[in-house]
């Protein structure tokens, strides 16, 4: 077993599949309670501090999210780690990326980072550091595919992606199952189209990213429920909310 310290971490990599260390010696952008551990003078601040107001209008520029991110600023070794999802690190250099926002954990202060066309998204322009968690390990596809929109992770280097929607497979109760909850049941009901040329990222799993709330439990074990078992949990619903 390893212990570790400031002189044998690693700098900018993955301390493990679930853990990355960012040498931070300039403001990057992390995402609020991913922060397992530092070492050094650090400090974190709320966005939309007056001191960061400049930083803040060159590079964050995607307000509905604006309150999810802290600057870490000073000098030392941050740890991020993501409720033990997978986490890895890319580098753009002048090119673009497109996020599922849920899953972006940092950025670095030269990366543009403005709300994708495409809801639920962030674009990040530049060149820099980015740091993503994914629900297994990521892999990368050509286009043209199309991908179930609860295993996209994001694309690079190509145009907006669109919804292609096939009801063909959604009968009964899976279709009220999903009206009531708002979730997707299957990737045969919704898939994301990507034509044209770049790369689609995509994680191990249709799932989202692995939580420890009861809620995102219960969501995520809907689409291995048979059609009896959602219709107790339909039933289940309905007498819930008389009560």
């Amino acid at each position: 077993m390893t212990t570790y310290s400031p002189m044998n971490l690693p700098k900018n990599d993955n301390l493990s599949r679930f853990a990355f260390v960012v040498d931070v010696h300039e403001e990057i952008f992390v995402r609020k309670g991913k922060m397992i551990a530092f070492y050094g003078e650090l400090k974190f601040e709320s966005l939309g501090s007056s001191l960061l107001d400049i930083l803040i209008k060159n590079t964050f520029n995607a307000p509905a999210y604006i309150h999810n991110f802290v600057v870490a600023q000073g000098q030392g070794q941050l740890i991020l780690g993501d409720n033990g999802n997978d986490i890895a690190c890319y580098d753009l250099d002048n090119a673009n990326m497109t996020v599922k926002a849920d899953n972006l954990l940092g950025f670095t202060k030269d990366v543009i980072c403005q709300e994708s066309t495409l809801p639920g998204y962030l674009t990040m322009i530049g060149s820099g550091k980015i740091i993503v968690s994914s629900n297994g390990p990521v892999h990368f596809l050509e286009l043209p595919c199309r991908v179930d929109e609860q295993a996209v992770l994001g694309w690079a280097d190509c145009p907006s992606p669109s919804y292609r929607y096939d009801y063909a497979h959604v009968a009964g109760v899976m279709s009220l199952v999903g009206a009531v909850t708002g979730i997707t049941l299957s990737g045969e009901e919704k898939q994301i189209d990507f034509t044209g040329q770049g790369t689609v990222l995509i994680q191990s799993s249709e799932l989202g990213l692995k939580s420890g709330s009861i809620l995102a439990h219960i969501i995520s074990q809907l689409p291995f429920l048979s059609r009896t078992e959602l219709t107790s949990v339909s039933g289940a619903i309905t007498q819930s909310s008389r009560t």
